[in-house]
């Protein structure tokens, strides 16, 4: 029976279902009302929606700007390339809600005045999306045209302006450089174009639905909703769970103060994110504003709970490594800063005396990437370090005096091709 979720879960609606086909799918959300353009505008746009893909920039006023260019008609990008190794909730969606995030795209079309969709996701999920396509086909449920681009299996790949240029088949992955021309104005083929998170596309679909009142009923005032977050650390495995945006994030991972104890520190947002003291993070009501006054972000939602046990610096040095790696390599920052960022933070973790001018050398490196890179990976990167630099001073400090950890085990999904080398 078709109804708007009374509590606070809602894109996990269905638990215990492998793939939700369009059948089940109609029968639990109804069809897509048809409504106009200027009404789910008002909608998205009042519900307070925020990007998850990782910017949490508002989603009404980037629609707003993209059906606001009067020239040929938009394009809208549904990105689910999910580069980010600890993140894995857009795969989810992805394989087992294909249709909420099909018809959030198909909202934005409309409300856009868009009438081609772009499905940019990894080759893994190509099967499952291009079989839900040729479901609603079959329906001809939409009156916009679908089409699927594999994303390449790169950290950048899910940056706006990189999904960009991989679907116009020009420098697959690689953002563009910060100051040109936004992809809203010119995107694909040259059009207007809106690149939106599934995530943010499913609850857009919800928002069509239901309407801005019923979204913002759970959430903050400033916060509204809920959001995916892949939480790594809690539970014997990776676990996506779906947290209303203002609860303390202690309470929403059901974590006591004994629990607690055993965690050395806490990641948000990934490896572009950053680290946080536990005792901080127990008591942070979940919301972008409340993780950036930390110095850190939700991001794409990534919780990682760094448990004792482990040599916190080995696993910042095995992740700078792999994001050194995976730079676009068009700028100074990337080719240059950040490997010798990574080389630095080598040094503390496996050859600590060797490491010049000690751990306060590393702040002054990030300082050297941060606001200078032709993307914003650098940034990423060095909040990342700057971070852990704080949160892990004291194991630092053993580093430095005792020399470094004599064992460790690999704890932070970092993929097989990359990692530091001692």
């Amino acid at each position: 029976m078709t109804g708007a979720p009374t509590g606070p879960t809602r894109l996990l609606d269905a638990p215990g279902v492998d793939v939700v086909g369009l059948d089940a799918h109609l029968q639990r959300w109804g069809a897509l009302p048809s409504v106009s353009a200027g009404v789910l505008l008002d909608a998205v746009e009042r519900s307070g929606l925020r990007g998850h893909g990782g910017a949490w920039f508002p989603v009404g006023v980037k629609w707003r700007a993209v059906a606001g260019t009067g020239r040929a008609k938009p394009v809208v990008v549904a990105n689910g390339a999910e580069g980010e190794p600890a993140s894995g909730k857009d795969r989810y969606l992805l394989h087992h809600a294909p249709h909420l995030v099909l018809d959030g795209a198909a909202t934005a079309a409309r409300a856009i005045g868009g009438s081609r969709v772009i499905v940019h996701v990894p080759a893994g999920a190509v099967v499952g999306i291009e079989a839900a396509l040729a479901e609603r086909s079959r329906r001809g449920i939409d009156s916009c045209s679908f089409e699927v681009v594999v994303a390449p299996d790169r950290f950048l790949s899910g940056q706006e302006s990189a999904a960009v240029a991989t679907i116009n088949g020009r420098n697959p992955g690689i953002p563009t450089f910060v100051g040109i021309r936004s992809v809203r104005e010119q995107g694909v083929a040259g059009r207007a174009t809106l690149v939106q998170n599934v995530e943010t596309l499913a609850h857009s679909a919800l928002i069509a639905r239901f309407g801005a009142d019923w979204f913002r009923s759970v959430g903050t005032g400033d916060s509204t909703g809920t959001v995916l977050a892949t939480v790594t650390g809690r539970w014997d495995t990776p676990r996506i769970i779906e947290i209303p945006l203002g609860t303390s994030l202690g309470g929403a991972l059901g974590l006591d103060a004994e629990a607690a104890r055993s965690i050395q520190g806490v990641l948000l947002g990934g490896y572009g994110g950053g680290w946080i003291p536990t005792a901080n993070a127990m008591t942070l009501p979940y919301t972008e504003d409340a993780a950036r006054s930390l110095g850190s972000s939700i991001g794409a939602g990534v919780v990682v709970l760094l448990p004792t046990g482990v040599c916190p610096l080995v696993e910042v040095a095995r992740v700078v490594r792999y994001m050194e790696g995976e730079g676009a390599g068009q700028c100074g920052p990337c080719v240059n800063g950040l490997d010798v960022l990574a080389t630095s933070v080598e040094h503390l973790a496996y050859r600590p005396q060797s490491l010049r001018g000690g751990v306060a050398a590393l702040p002054s490196l990030c300082a050297l990437v941060e606001g200078r890179g032709a993307c914003r990976h650098p940034d990423g990167v060095a909040r990342f370090v700057r971070t852990a630099v704080a949160v892990f001073a004291d194991h630092a400090d053993l580093h430095l005096r005792r020399g470094p950890c004599q064992s460790t085990r690999p704890f932070l999904p970092v993929p097989a091709s990359a990692g530091a080398t001692r």
